[in-house]
C-alpha cells in the first residue's frame, strides 16, 4: 500500500434505555443491552490516510494535534484485519462538545470505524463497522446506523453488536438539547462505570430492571407510542444516575440548572404536554418529544434558558462516506 484515505461523518446517538456497565472491559461488552436514537444535529467527520511513506500515526481534532495514543489502539485493529496498512494521518472535526455528555465518542468512534476500514480497503458489513466501532466506545457500536437501534450485549466480540429497530422514521417525534455546560466532565463515563458496577449494591437490579426496560421500549418504538417510549426513558435515566449516588465513593453528572430543566419537563407534563427527559453521563438535559408540542416546551425552557442552550434535532442517520 502506498496512500490511500477515505472520509466519513457519523452522528451521535442518545440512550434511552441506557449501557452502563461493561462485563469485558477490553472488548467493551456491556452487561445489558440498550436502545438509542441517533440524532441529526450533532455528527464527527473523520478523514483516514494509510500512508507507506508515514512513520507514525499522528492526531488531530478540531485543528489542534493530540497524542496520537488516542487513535493507534483502535488503529491497530484495523492493521489487524489488513497488515498492508501502515501508519496513518487523522483529521477529525466534532460537531458536538467533547465529554460533555452528548455521546461525542459515539460519532467519533463510528467515523473512525468507517473511514479507516475503507482507507484500509476493506469491505465491512454495517454488522461488522458496528462491531469494530465498539471497540473505540460501545455507544458507537450504535451510531453505524440511524433513527432507534438496540445494541445486543452479546458474550464475545462477534456477537456484541447493534441492529436497526427504525431507521427511517416517519413518525412525530424528536428531541431537545438543554446545553447546561459544554466543559469536560469530572468523571468520565468509563470511571463512573467502573465505580458503580463495583461499588454500588444496587447494580445487579439496575440489570435486571433495565433488560424489561429494553423489551417494552422496543415495542414501544415499533408501536409508535412517544408517552409510554418518554416513561420509560426518564425512569431508565433516573435509576441510571441513583446508581451513581450509590457507589463508594458516591458522585453525580447533574448540575443545578440540570434540575431547573427536568421541573420545568415535569411542570409541562403535569399541564397535558407530553415530554421527558433523560441524561447521560453529564449535566445536559434531553427532552422527548413530538414536534407539534416542541414550541411550546421551548417556550417554557427560554424562562430559564438562552436560545443558545437549546438545540432542536431530529432523527439522523447513520455513518456514511463523505467527500475527502
Amino acid at each position: 500500500m502506498t496512500s490511500q484515505k477515505a472520509s466519513a461523518r457519523a452522528h451521535t446517538n442518545i440512550a434511552l434505555i441506557k449501557y452502563w456497565g461493561k462485563k469485558d472491559q477490553q472488548l467493551i461488552l456491556p452487561m445489558n443491552g440498550s436502545l438509542s436514537l441517533t440524532l441529526d444535529h450533532f455528527y464527527t467527520d473523520t478523514m483516514v490516510e494509510f500512508n507507506s511513506a508515514f512513520t507514525e500515526d499522528t492526531f488531530y481534532l478540531n485543528q489542534k494535534k493530540f497524542d496520537a495514543t488516542k487513535v493507534s489502539p483502535f488503529l491497530d485493529l484495523v492493521r489487524q484485519l489488513n497488515p498492508q496498512a501502515g501508519y496513518a494521518h487523522v483529521i477529525s472535526k466534532n460537531h458536538v462538545p467533547n465529554a460533555a455528555g452528548l455521546a461525542s465518542s459515539a460519532s467519533a468512534f463510528a467515523a473512525l470505524a468507517l473511514a479507516a476500514s475503507t482507507a484500509a480497503g476493506l469491505k465491512l458489513s454495517r454488522r461488522d463497522l458496528s462491531r469494530l466501532a465498539r471497540r473505540g466506545s460501545g455507544s458507537a457500536t450504535r451510531s453505524i446506523y440511524g433513527g432507534f437501534v438496540e445494541w445486543l450485549p452479546g458474550t464475545s466480540d462477534q456477537d456484541s453488536y447493534a441492529v436497526p429497530i427504525d431507521e427511517k422514521v416517519d413518525w412525530d417525534i424528536e428531541m431537545l438539547a438543554i446545553i447546561i455546560d459544554r466543559k469536560q466532565k469530572k468523571v468520565s463515563s468509563r470511571e463512573g462505570m467502573q465505580r458503580v458496577v463495583a461499588t454500588s449494591p444496587f447494580y445487579p437490579a439496575w440489570v435486571k430492571s433495565t433488560n424489561t426496560d429494553l423489551i417494552a421500549a422496543v415495542k414501544a418504538v415499533k408501536q409508535h407510542n412517544l408517552k409510554l417510549l418518554g416513561q420509560l426513558a426518564e425512569s431508565n435515566a433516573l435509576r441510571m444516575h441513583a446508581l451513581n449516588l450509590s457507589a463508594r465513593p458516591p458522585f453525580s453528572y447533574f448540575e443545578p440548572q440540570s434540575l431547573v430543566a427536568m421541573n420545568i419537563i415535569e411542570k409541562l407534563r403535569s399541564q397535558g404536554v407530553c415530554c421527558y427527559y433523560t441524561l447521560d453521563a453529564g449535566p445536559n438535559v434531553k427532552v422527548i418529544c413530538s414536534t407539534a408540542e416542541s414550541r411550546q416546551i421551548i417556550s417554557a425552557l427560554s424562562a430559564a434558558f438562552a436560545p443558545e442552550q437549546i438545540i432542536e434535532a431530529f432523527p439522523g442517520p447513520g455513518a456514511k462516506l463523505i467527500e475527502c
